[in-house]
């Protein structure tokens, strides 16, 4: 319709015709000055997580950013935030874009506003900076349902979908519906471990945002404790990790995007445990708890079941277990659906775009031959990693 038209039928121009801009951000305060509009747009994204959230980006950006290496993009409909996602500058002599968090993250994802998503993820695959021969864009942890997903089925120069890490869910429904999953043995014991820690008279409280970071410090005393023997992600023991997890926490907790639980047993903080919360699906991000609690009780049991009724409360539909396959969460027979790795190039020619997705189908390669037929180097190359 044009203008003279929309006129006569007494719609504005701008009804008829909605006016799209993109801009891209710099500047190392960027995500500070975002942040309202930023969570906004979050809360319009059915898809956006944890992650996304602009508690989380800030403070990582803070703490790992490196100065002048921010990017943002930004997509607006008649002046309204709809689309915005953050990168960081990648170093080496391909450079290129990344997402932020690094193996923090279990899902990164961009946020496209749900009334206009298509529309959105079309103008924002337009604006990627990949203009030239060397750059590209490559994210990791890539949930197959994530808003970032139409932004590559619009991009129209180089693209590549590899798998990327194996993550687990459960319904988030009460503990007497998930354990019909369980076979009558199986569900028998996790009944009576259960009931143990009922009779036990473990406290669990909720913690207020003001008092997050005192029980974040205790979750990561509890956690070194934990791992002692075992060792721990060595990233977990830096000093920007504790501030990075302090104040992210403490804002997605006010902002009811998280939950942070303290197990006291006879007067002592026992466990503590974050789990991380969007309307779609819950987060088991990270716990800690005292060795001698093992002794008494099933940790595994304690902190899933707490995660569990605070998902069932939020009347949020799916818990998910997050990365990894330790033993103690196949116990519930979690579904599993892998997260993806995505490789943008720039239009036409594009070599190094094409090197990036060589190796990391070598490297795929190389996992899993290490995976199916050489076990042992596995765990010896793991253990050495971790000491």
């Amino acid at each position: 319709m044009s203008t003279e038209a929309a006129r006569g039928t007494g719609l504005s121009a701008r009804s008829a015709a909605p006016r799209w801009t993109t801009e891209l951000r710099g500047e190392d305060d960027a995500l500070d000055t975002l942040a309202e509009e930023w969570d906004d747009l979050a809360r319009r994204c059915r898809t956006a997580t944890f992650f996304q959230a602009a508690a989380w980006q800030r403070s990582w950006w803070r703490q790992y950013g490196r100065p002048g290496g921010l990017v943002v993009l930004l997509v607006r409909r008649d002046g309204r935030l709809v689309g915005a996602g953050a990168f960081r500058r990648r170093g080496g002599p391909l450079g290129g874009l990344t997402g932020l968090g690094g193996g923090l993250i279990d899902f990164t994802d961009v946020l496209l506003d749900d009334d206009c998503a298509d529309r959105a993820a079309a103008e924002f695959a337009a604006a990627l900076p990949l203009t030239r021969p060397w750059h590209s864009l490559e994210l990791r942890e890539v949930h197959p349902g994530a808003a970032v997903q139409r932004v590559f089925e619009h991009w129209r120069g180089s693209r590549s979908r590899f798998a990327d890490s194996l993550c687990q869910y459960l319904p988030g429904v009460p503990m007497d519906q998930l354990l019909t999953r369980l076979k009558g043995k199986t569900a028998q014991r996790n009944r009576v471990k259960l009931r143990k820690i009922a009779e036990a008279g473990v406290e669990v409280r909720s913690t207020p945002p003001e008092e997050v970071p005192e029980a974040m410090e205790g979750l990561l005393r509890l956690h070194f404790l934990q791992w002692q023997e075992r060792g721990v992600t060595p990233e977990h023991r830096t000093e920007r990790f504790a501030r990075h997890l302090a104040e992210s926490t403490t804002g997605l907790v006010a902002g009811g995007r998280a939950a942070v639980h303290r197990f006291w047993l006879d007067g002592e903080l026992v466990a503590v445990n974050l789990l991380m919360l969007c309307p779609s699906f819950s987060g088991l991000y990270l716990y800690g708890a005292h060795p001698k609690l093992r002794e008494r009780l099933d940790i595994a049991g304690l902190l899933f079941n707490a995660a569990l009724e605070e998902t069932v409360s939020a009347g949020v539909p799916v818990i998910g277990l997050l990365r990894g396959q330790e033993p103690y969460k196949q116990r519930w027979r979690p579904d599993q659906l892998p997260n993806q790795r995505l490789l943008f190039g720039p239009r036409g020619p594009a070599p190094a775009a094409a090197v990036r997705a060589g190796r990391v189908r070598a490297r795929q390669v190389a996992v899993h031959v290490l995976n199916t037929r050489l076990p042992r180097l596995k765990e010896a190359l793991l253990a050495r990693r971790r000491s």
